[in-house]
Formats: C-alpha cells, sequence, structure tokens
C-alpha cells in the first residue's frame, strides 16, 4: 500500500514524503482531490508518488466536489454553514473564487451541464437547482423543485433532465432543465439521499434511508424496476462510465456493495466496519475506484472487479466528497 505521512504546516510550505508499504496501488497517475468536512480544506494527492501537493481553503463544511473532464478545474460544495461553492484551480493548486449563495442555502449535490462551464447544484433550505456558471461566478437561473429537502441531484447526459432526492418529502423531482420547470415528484421510500440515473435518464436509482433499501425506479411509469433491501444508510450510488456496474457505500453498515446493472445482481461487499464510507470516484480506467472513509481519515484505492483493496491515501479530517483529476502536477505545496 501507499500511506501517506500526516503534515504539520506552521507558516510555510513543505514537502510530505510518502511512506513505501508493502503493496503499491498500481501505475495511478493524476491528483486526487478530496473535501474535508470537519477541516473545511481540500486536499490535492499525487496518485503516482503518495505526495500531499497542497491543502487549499474551502467554505463551512465542504460535501460534494466535481472536476472538469480536463482536470482543470474543481469546483465544491460550502454546505454546512459555508453556502458557497469554491471553485478551484487545480493545475495550479490555487482557490480560483469563492461563489456566494446566501440566496440558496445550504448547497449540496452537484453536477456539471453539458459544455461544462455551468454547475447545476441543490439547494436544500430553498427547495430548487440553481445553474451557475462557475468561471463567472453569476447565478445564471434557478427552477423550484416544489419538493422538501432537497439534497443531492442525478442528471441524464444530454443534461435534458434533472432527478433530485427529497428527504423531507419522500419523493424525487423530475426537472426539466431547458423548459426550467417542475415537472412532477414521484413518490420513493421514505428519506431519500443517494440518487443517480444512466446515462439515458430512463432509470433512477435512489437510496432510501429510512427504510433501508435502493431502488430503480423507471421515471415515466414510475414503477420500481429492481430494489434491493439490507442497508443501514445507503448514502452515495456510482455508476461506471459504461454502466456495468453500481458501487454503493453503506455508512451505516460500514459496508462498500457492488452491483451488476445488466444482471441486477449483488455481486459482493467489503467490510469496512466503523470506517465511514462516504465518498466515491472512479479513475480514468473506469475499474478502479476511491472510496474516502471519513471516521479513518484516508482514501481507500479499491479494483471494482477483484473487490481488492490496493492501497490507501491519508488525507484531511472527516473526508467526504472526492473527485479525480488527469493532471499530473510537479509542485508540492501544502497551504494554511
Amino acid at each position: 500500500m501507499v500511506k501517506l505521512g500526516r503534515c504539520i504546516v506552521f507558516l510555510a510550505c513543505m514537502s510530505i514524503t510518502a511512506q513505501a508499504a508493502a503493496q503499491s496501488p498500481g501505475d495511478l497517475k493524476g491528483t486526487l482531490i478530496v473535501l474535508n468536512k470537519n477541516g473545511h480544506n481540500a486536499s490535492f494527492i499525487d496518485l503516482g508518488s503518495g505526495e500531499m501537493l497542497a491543502t487549499l481553503p474551502t467554505g463551512q463544511g465542504p460535501h460534494e466536489l466535481i472536476v472538469t473532464d480536463d482536470g482543470r478545474w474543481a469546483i465544491g460544495t460550502d454546505y454546512a454553514g459555508g453556502n458557497s461553492l469554491t471553485v478551484f484551480d487545480v493545475e495550479n493548486l490555487e482557490v480560483e473564487k469563492t461563489i456566494n449563495l446566501d440566496k440558496y442555502p445550504r448547497p449540496h449535490g452537484i453536477l456539471f451541464l453539458p459544455g461544462q462551464e455551468e454547475v447545476i447544484v441543490t439547494s436544500e433550505l430553498s427547495s430548487s437547482l440553481v445553474i451557475v456558471n462557475f468561471r463567472t461566478g453569476e447565478v445564471v437561473r434557478t427552477i423550484d423543485t416544489n419538493q422538501n429537502g432537497s439534497h443531492m441531484v442525478a442528471v441524464s447526459e444530454d443534461g435534458r433532465v434533472a432527478y433530485t432526492s427529497n428527504g423531507n418529502s419522500n419523493s424525487v423531482s423530475v426537472i426539466d432543465i431547458p423548459g426550467g420547470q417542475f415537472i412532477k415528484a414521484i413518490d420513493v421510500p421514505k428519506r431519500p439521499e443517494a440518487i443517480s440515473t444512466n446515462k439515458s435518464g430512463s432509470e433512477i436509482w435512489v437510496g432510501s434511508n429510512d427504510e433501508s433499501v435502493v431502488s430503480i425506479i423507471s421515471p415515466q411509469d414510475e414503477s420500481v424496476i429492481a430494489q434491493w433491501s439490507g442497508f443501514e444508510w445507503p448514502y452515495r450510488i456510482l455508476l461506471t462510465d459504461d454502466e456495468r456496474y453500481a458501487i454503493m457505500p453503506d455508512l451505516g453498515n460500514g459496508k462498500l456493495r457492488f452491483f451488476d446493472v445488466v444482471s441486477r445482481t449483488e455481486l459482493g461487499s467489503i467490510d469496512l466496519r466503523q470506517a465511514s464510507p462516504q465518498g466515491v470516484t472512479l479513475y480514468s480506467d473506469d475499474r478502479t475506484l476511491f472510496l474516502s472513509l471519513s471516521a479513518e481519515n484516508k482514501v481507500l484505492v479499491i479494483d471494482i472487479e477483484s473487490r481488492e483493496v490496493l492501497g490507501e491515501y491519508l488525507t484531511g479530517e472527516a473526508p467526504d466528497g472526492i473527485a479525480y483529476s488527469p493532471l499530473v502536477l510537479r509542485k508540492t505545496i501544502v497551504y494554511q
């Protein structure tokens, strides 16, 4: 494994040396970016060397994170008290800007729209989706979800339809993005949080915390296509880019569960006990997974097909949202 040493920073910058352990996570290249909820900052980690390249500040309580396909820009939601978006210049290891969302409090779920100039963000307290041009910092428009507690968002690949998980209304909102309007609400098992969709938008994958299930729902006729039980807190749902596998961290049970999307069967799980598995993201090969363990302040590297843990990296305090950038950065700087 690769395990990174902890860093204590006083005023300037310092280099952090990776400590080699028994097994390498493989030939990984690029940069892993991790939001640390309790540290109110983001860790930038070089995957090849295991070095911590930078620790940059965010707003209060950062949660979800996305990165442009070219790896240049990362945007995180400052959910728990921040009411903002933090935009990172990944290439230069800098905070580019902070976008104020005080009018749209508790921003949480975030995804890119086609073209990757605009992001779509849930505002939990205003029951709305907020579309923001992250380059200019302008709020382009808002769309009401007409439900309470809109926490996470999923978007079809063409950017035409969005689905929000509405934890306080036990529903999923269906949103016409180009038309800027709410279409309907679909009743789902209680306290939905995790949500995803396939590229066509023909399936809604939703995790329901109070009823301990994950369901696949048809947005057309609202039927349940498939459902799995035995969850305690199905925290996130991640589909591989080729839509072959679904990976679901079960925060309450301390497990990472793997499913075959085509056959709708569970393939197995990894027991993580009290490590608090939370954020998930994919490496460029679509078969290597990064998983944040909030209680252990680290990220695991996992092979999806073998379900083998390949390595780990240390992070800041209480890591959650994570994202991958293909950029290989050379300088090793830590800011405080």
